[in-house]
């Protein structure tokens, strides 16, 4: 059901864990197939400099929060916020169509995590930050 690459993410997460102190957090769940992730980011300048999860679900639930946090290292917040579900899923050399909903839970979380820092911290942030973070994310479920 799932390629190497997922289940390699699944079997081996990366950046797994809590964080002290994180200068944003996300927490997003799925009622309907009971996912539940959290994304904690710590933010130099506007760069993403670490960030860790913690995922209750599934195989992919657990693969794709491991791919989001390993895409958004080093990126800025502007960059951070333009990766999509579907880039996510690309990233794991896909996903079956039944398990997409995880990728899009990745997403949101990472935005979660990325708007919980923007409304803390909103001294740090530009404009464009606050217009883009608005904009509507193109999920494909």
């Amino acid at each position: 059901m799932y390629n190497a690459k997922v289940m390699d993410h699944f079997n081996n997460p990366r950046n797994v864990g809590e964080m002290d102190s994180p200068d944003g957090t996300g927490r997003v769940g799925n009622p309907v197939c009971g996912d539940i992730m959290e994304i904690y980011i710590k933010v130099e300048g506007s760069i993403i400099t670490d960030v860790k999860f913690k995922t209750f679900g599934c195989g992919a639930a657990i693969a794709t929060s491991s791919m989001v946090t390993e895409m958004v290292k080093g990126k800025s917040l502007e960059d951070a916020l333009k990766i999509s579900n579907k880039a996510v899923a690309e990233a794991l050399g896909g996903l079956p169509a039944i398990k997409m909903h995880c990728s899009v839970l990745a997403e949101e979380a990472l935005s979660s995590a990325i708007d919980d820092y923007i409304t803390k911290h909103p001294e740090k942030n530009s404009d464009a930050l606050r217009i883009l973070r608005k904009t509507p994310h193109h999920k494909e479920e």
